[in-house]
């Protein structure tokens, strides 16, 4: 609507048929002829919607660790009751590793996004202004890449059930499909790595990790090679060949250093052993022998 209570020319084409994301939808446009206001400054729009684009990029991190904690909770609940074999899901060996496993990295994420989000909130502070535009990428790369595997192992936990639609109004089933999205929109996984590189030309960014991680040395020797060798490997992966993985050993080095704040030391231990350890199979569920998950699922459990 224009002041004067008329209708702007506007002109919607269609609404895209998406995977997911239904409620929110998605339009192609044609604006004729149509009245507009400046937004910023004038010349200045791509560095204006990049500074939007770091914001939800954010919101992305976010979203993305509420979902992940959303199917985590639902999987807990299910296997908590289902039985098989004599016993509840939740009681076989090969379905605590999972869901140990599922909860490590659902806490990790959440860990991520909340430093992410405080190095928002105190961006008028030089060193965490610096953090923010340093772990934007490395949070909406790592975050949401692995947010699609959770949610299908979270949904292999329940089973054919999990993949019920019941109308369109499976939980599992759409937490599934939103996964990917999140991952997508504001900038794909490529984009968010060769983002991370021009985030490396804004400062002294081994400098401000170092300092970052500092306060988390001492606690695992894993933890303590990791530190130790990031300065090299932001050298020598800071390419566009390699720049996804400077971000995924810059994820999981952070969030094993936020894990020892925030986490009781048996997940801070099962974390590091497994992604840093180099005893970590990748999928879901392969976490070592010596890993308390009676510990680990008790503190992830729904109350």
């Amino acid at each position: 609507m224009l002041p004067d209570g008329s209708l702007n020319n506007l002109r919607i084409q269609r609404l895209k048929d998406k995977l997911g994301n239904k409620a929110n939808a998605s339009s192609e446009v044609e604006f004729v002829g149509a009245t507009a206001w400046l937004v910023g400054v004038e010349g200045r729009g791509v560095p204006q919607i990049l500074e939007m684009g770091e914001m939800t990029r954010l919101d992305c991190s976010l979203g993305t660790s509420g979902l992940m904690r959303q199917a985590l909770g639902i999987a807990l609940n299910h296997t908590a009751q289902r039985q098989a074999f004599g016993k509840r899901l939740i009681e076989q060996p090969l379905m605590r590793n999972v869901l140990a496993d599922m909860a490590l990295e659902s806490e990790a994420a959440t860990a991520l996004s909340m430093r992410l989000a405080r190095a928002f909130d105190n961006a008028g502070d030089s060193f965490e202004r610096l953090m923010a535009r340093v772990l934007t990428p490395i949070a909406k790369f790592w975050i949401c890449k692995r947010g699609s595997a959770f949610g299908q192992e979270a949904m292999e936990c329940m089973g054919g059930n999990g993949y019920v639609e019941e109308g369109g109004l499976g939980v599992m089933a759409r937490i599934y499909r939103e996964m990917p999205l999140n991952s997508i929109w504001e900038g794909a996984g490529n984009i968010m790595a060769l983002d991370l590189l021009r985030a490396l030309r804004k400062g002294d960014v081994a400098q401000a990790l170092a300092q970052e991680l500092a306060p988390a040395r001492g606690a695992h020797p894993a933890l303590d090679r990791m530190i130790d060798a990031l300065p090299t490997r932001i050298e020598l992966l800071a390419n566009e060949v390699q720049a996804r993985r400077l971000a995924q050993d810059v994820a999981l080095a952070v969030q094993a250093a936020l894990l020892l704040q925030s986490a009781p030391g048996v997940v801070f231990g099962a974390f590091c052993d497994s992604r840093l350890g180099g005893d970590w199979g990748y999928s879901f569920g392969t976490l070592g022998t010596g890993v308390d998950f009676d510990a680990i699922i008790r503190r992830a459990m729904p109350r």
